[in-house]
C-alpha cells in the first residue's frame, strides 16, 4: 500500500510540473546580419613572430649546468 501511495504522489508531483507555465510562443530566428568592416590588420603574424623570438632567446640563454 505504501508503494502505491508513493508512486501516486511522485506521479502527481511530476504531472504538476509538466504543465507549469503553459504554452509559449515559438521562437522565431531572424536573418543574420553581416556587417562589412575593414580587413584585419595582421596582428597574428606579429604575435607569432614575437613568440618565436622569445622561444629562441630562451633557448639561447639556457645553460646545461655543467
Amino acid at each position: 500500500m505504501k508503494k502505491v501511495m508513493t508512486i501516486a504522489v511522485v506521479l502527481g508531483l511530476s504531472a504538476g510540473t509538466a504543465f507549469a507555465g503553459g504554452m509559449s510562443d515559438p521562437m522565431v530566428e531572424g536573418d543574420p546580419v553581416v556587417v562589412a568592416g575593414p580587413a584585419g590588420s595582421g596582428n597574428g603574424a606579429l604575435i607569432g613572430g614575437l613568440l618565436l623570438l622569445g622561444i629562441a632567446a630562451a633557448a639561447a640563454g639556457s645553460s646545461s649546468g655543467t
